[in-house]
């Protein structure tokens, strides 16, 4: 099941994408500003990220490169904000896509799906480095020693 972290401090916004996103077999996490957003991910792990830009205690500019400073899951900006400057500045920190409110629940799961599709290519095997004798498992976030 793939799990979506919805940061949005809009209680009606939250409770429809919950809905919406869990009828559709979704795990939801939420999250009402961007220091939970961030303790969030790093807690829950999400397979993706949907961020308001209009946060009470951070921009959703910096909640995306904190995540960006670990993790490479998607993040799609839903967002009031229909300047072409803050769909660059969101992008150029880090999201892989910007959909401005009002929006149409189709377009947004449209969205999700494809960025899901993209963040985890067919048969590409996860993401492992060897450094002497360790094996760090990047996904796992795990480091093993042969013969200890």
């Amino acid at each position: 099941m793939t799990r979506v972290l919805v940061v949005d401090d809009e209680p009606q916004i939250v409770r429809a994408l919950r809905i919406n996103l869990a009828a559709r077999d979704y795990d939801v996490d939420t999250a009402p500003d961007g220091l939970s957003a961030l303790r969030s991910a790093a807690h829950h792990h999400p397979d993706l990220v949907v961020l308001d830009l209009g946060l009470p205690d951070l921009e959703g500019a910096d909640v995306i490169r904190g995540l960006r400073g670990w993790t490479a899951i998607p993040i799609i900006v839903l967002s009031g904000r229909a300047d072409s400057r803050d769909k660059v500045g969101a992008l150029d920190a880090g999201a892989d896509d910007y959909v401005t409110k009002p929006f149409g629940v189709d377009e947004l799961l449209a969205r999700i799906r494809a960025v899901t599709r993209r963040a985890q290519p067919a048969g590409e095997p996860p993401p492992v480095a060897t450094i002497g004798r360790h094996r760090i498992d990047l996904a796992a976030r795990s480091v093993a020693t042969p013969g200890t």
